[in-house]
């Protein structure tokens, strides 16, 4: 095993990133340390371009998991009482990106959301918030209990609801929220004997419940929502020792308890399975201790920190001790150990499988000899034709070029990753039918990665790391810092549909764009509006809604001249209190619903006199209104009507609002006040109508209290028909007389009130009483109507001779209709007459009606 200092001194930096391809191949293994059927290696990321004079000694530091940002609370430099902390954020690779002083309480932990924003919880229990720029941007806090009892530790941690924080308070009581952006606090059951914090302690994700498990001496609990339940881990003596430090893995699914006599013991979280146990030799509790895993990982380890020594513990009992210069911060990964320390950032992880069969000493791998087959090809040796055709005898060369792209991906030196993918080209060329799905992938991956891993970004995601985050949350990370150039190259590359990718980008620009107060309003709608263009999926509105949030309201409105869409627009208009301007966009856009909100806003905003003077400015507007008030809201509308002056729509308002009411007077009364206004309107047929149809509801009420017969609300000709039908024939005259009621109207509904009355006697006498202006064919049709020909004949003879064919065949008198249309002698009567005629009909007659329709044809 090699120390740091002897691996450095071998492996120099500036060798593998500067040197060619041959010089990266020779040491790749230099640093390379064996740990049961595994090897382990520390890969230096970035030299750090922080300046930290007292390095991460008295330092309070979180850092963000997935190559996240960096944050540090360092003491006051002077020891004065005006001297605060500092808080600095910093990328991984050491680059400032916020740093201010410190002003608010007592600070307990730092932690970082799954969102890159900065958590910092203080001892009185409130939670404060910041973005990765150090904006502040809310609070929180863990509960009443705090007050009295201040925190004592606390724990941030991840969780499948979101970003958590557990804390342990004065009163040794804890306090958990699983969800920061959701937060609901649960106070767990008390721990027997706890006094203070306990010895170490650690927040657990199982079956979907978050859960603490603690340690006090001897003695270790699991506290969930109803119980604290004391454990004993298998394979350890209950009672043999203390525990003194403990790690959750970072998929929450393994532990790790070192013990006073510097026993590491590992175990799977539910403490049911035991996988091992290592004697570390060295009794002091250390500073941190991580588990370090990836997927498929063949041999898990724990990882261990003290002032000088870091120690990797696998579960096969042996161990790996690197010395240490400086003080070091562990922060456990997905698939590994990123290791910071005042000047370096280096990660130590598990050297994958693909890797170690290809670098591996003597590996006869397929994809070792297919390297060093490229190798003699570059050389021009024929030595490259031999290791093909032993690759190829044993049919392993699409494996081969399998094993050299995965390795690709695992490396972090772009030397070495173009090596290997030569080699897996070169391979290529003998394969006929290998799919080049995987090649395309990790070629394409590595360019994204190379472009984040650079020093001036500083995101130095392994492949394992950015297939679990996806390309869409990177994205996102670059545009929360900021990165917009990139993160729209690398939506480009990829070819990210433009609504996910660098439409969604200008968007958050375009956000950031418009909070620059330093720049005027002019120059940055314009500057936007030519960056943005016409790109897909873009709302200005957002854009616009972020000005106003930021006090800039008339750059707002200029960014809303930009969008297109009206149902965007006029929501934010009424927000910033732009109602004129949203009543005018809504009339514009012609969406009727629009309009009406926009209207009800003003109601609501505005006092009844300026309301109404507002909508007679638009008189789209003001129709559509009144259209609403029909329906809801009458009173409004007659206001509106007495404003303007429109007598006339008074006087519809007044008649509508007459058949609502229930008792006569009342709907009299206000079929006068439509009387008035429809005179005022010098609308002479719609007073006149008005008084008639008060006239005829007072004659309807006579008539109801004379006969007890329900009259009301009929119209003229109902009233009169009624009348007739109940034989009150003198106020039927009456009625006939008073409203002028047309000599052919009166004898229609008195024909059909005595028919379906069946009083014939009194039919006749009618039919007598003068000559009928309506001829007397009606009364052969109402008669027969109801089936009654016998009276009906008694009106054929006084019925016009051009009636009377009709007048005989409605009584089924055939030969008197062929004597009426003989003698008439026109064509078309004669025609009606034979079709009514039967086989059974006088053969004689037919001659008769044929040869008079003939004569008539001739004419």
């Amino acid at each position: 095993r090699q120390t740091d200092r002897q691996t450095a001194v071998s492996t120099p930096v500036q060798w593998r990133r500067v040197g060619g391809a041959a010089a990266t191949m020779a040491f790749v293994t230099a640093n390379w340390n064996p740990l049961g059927e595994a090897f382990y290696r520390k890969v230096e990321l970035y030299e750090m371009g922080w300046s930290l004079r007292e390095g991460l000694r008295d330092c309070l530091i979180a850092t963000a998991p997935y190559a996240g940002p960096i944050a540090l609370l360092r003491p006051p430099q002077h020891r004065s009482p005006s001297a605060r902390p500092q808080l600095e954020i910093y990328s991984s690779s050491g680059s400032s990106l916020a740093s201010f002083p410190w002003k608010s309480g007592s600070v307990v932990t730092l932690g970082w959301t799954v969102t890159d924003d900065l958590l910092c919880v203080q001892e009185d229990g409130t939670v404060l918030l910041y973005d990765l720029f150090g904006g502040f941007k809310r609070h929180f806090s863990m509960g009443n209990e705090v007050l009295q009892n201040h925190v004592i530790e606390a724990k941030v941690f991840h969780s499948p609801y979101g970003t958590g924080v557990a804390i342990v308070t004065g009163a040794s009581r804890f306090t958990l929220a699983t969800n920061i952006d959701d937060l609901k606090l649960r106070r767990l059951p008390e721990v027997p004997g706890l006094q203070g914090a306990p010895l170490c302690w650690a927040v657990l994700t199982q079956d979907r419940q978050t859960k603490v498990l603690l340690a006090t001496g001897r003695e270790l609990y699991i506290l969930d929502n109803t119980a604290c339940t004391a454990l004993t881990p298998p394979g350890l003596e209950p009672q043999s020792c203390s525990f003194v430090q403990m790690a959750v893995s970072f998929s929450y699914k393994h532990l790790a308890l070192f013990t006073d006599t510097g026993l590491v013991w590992m175990g799977t979280a539910s403490l049911k399975e035991k996988l091992g146990e290592v004697d570390t030799k060295v009794r002091p509790a250390p500073k941190q201790m991580v588990w370090c895993r990836r997927p498929k990982s063949r041999q898990p380890s724990v990882v261990l920190i003290w002032d000088r020594l870091l120690l990797v513990a696998g579960e096969c009992n042996d161990t790996i001790q690197y010395h240490l210069d400086e003080d070091s911060v562990l922060v456990p990964e997905l698939d590994g150990v990123r290791i910071i320390s005042s000047t370096r950032h280096e990660l130590l992880q598990e050297v994958p499988v693909a890797c170690e069969e290809i670098f591996k000493i003597a590996s006869m791998a397929p994809g070792a000899l297919l390297l060093e087959a490229h190798k003699e090809y570059e050389k021009e040796s024929q030595k490259a034709d031999e290791y093909l055709r032993e690759i190829k005898e044993q049919s392993l060369l699409g494996e081969a070029v399998r094993q050299c792209v995965e390795a690709a991906g695992y490396e972090q030196e772009p030397e070495t990753q173009k090596t290997l993918l030569r080699a897996a080209s070169f391979g290529k060329c003998f394969l006929s039918n290998f799919p080049p799905d995987l090649f395309v992938s990790v070629c394409r991956d590595l360019r994204v990665l190379n472009a984040v891993r650079d020093y001036t970004v500083g995101l130095p995601l392994t492949h394992t790391q950015y297939k679990q985050l996806t390309v869409q949350v990177l994205i996102d990370r670059l545009v929360y810092r900021r990165l917009y150039p990139l993160a729209i190259e690398i939506c480009r590359y990829l070819k990210i549909p433009e609504y996910q990718g660098v439409s969604r980008v200008l968007k958050h620009w375009a956000c950031h764009k418009v909070q620059q107060k330093e720049e005027p309003d002019d120059v940055i709608a314009r500057a936007v509006n030519q960056k943005l263009g016409e790109a897909v999926g873009i709302s200005y509105s957002e854009i616009a809604a972020r000005a106003y949030d930021c006090g800039r309201t008339e750059l707002a409105i200029k960014l809303l001249e930009f969008e297109p869409r009206s149902g965007e627009q006029v929501p934010l208009l009424l927000k910033m209190k732009r109602s004129h301007l949203a009543l005018s966009k809504a009339i514009e856009s012609g969406d009727t619903d629009l309009v009406y909100t926009v209207v009800s806003y003003l109601k609501n905003e505005m006092n009844r006199g300026d309301f109404f003077m507002t909508l007679r400015n638009q008189p789209v507007a003001l129709s559509l209104y009144r259209q609403f008030c029909k329906h809801q809201e009458q009173d409004t509308l007659k206001d509106l009507f007495n404003q303007d002056d429109d007598h006339q729509e008074l006087g519809n308002f007044y008649v509508r609002a007459s058949y609502r009411e229930g008792k006569l007077e009342a709907r009299l009364s206000a079929l006068q006040s439509a009387v008035d206004e429809y005179n005022k309107a010098k609308n002479e047929f719609a007073a006149k109508a008005t008084e008639e149809h008060m006239r005829l509801l007072r004659f309807q009420r006579r008539q109801e209290e004379e006969s007890g017969q329900s009259m009301m609300d009929l119209s003229l000709q109902d009233t009169l028909h009624s009348l007739l039908l109940q034989g009150r024939g003198r106020q039927a005259e009456q009625l006939y007389k008073e409203f002028r009621i047309p000599d052919k109207r009166y004898w229609w509904q008195k024909l059909s009130a005595l028919s379906e009355k069946e009083d014939w006697e009194e039919l006749e006498k009618f039919s007598k009483s003068k000559k009928s202006p309506i001829g007397y064919l009606p009364f052969v049709e109402v008669c027969v109507k109801h089936h009654n020909k016998y009276e009906a004949k008694k009106y054929v003879s006084k019925v016009t001779p051009e009636q009377k064919v009709k007048a005989h065949l409605a009584v089924g008198d055939v030969e008197g209709a062929a004597e009426a249309a003989i003698e008439r002698r026109s064509e078309g009567e004669l025609s009606l007459v034979l079709s009514h005629c039967s086989p059974t009909t006088d053969r004689g007659l037919v001659e008769r009606l044929n040869r008079a329709r003939t004569a008539a044809s001739k004419k």
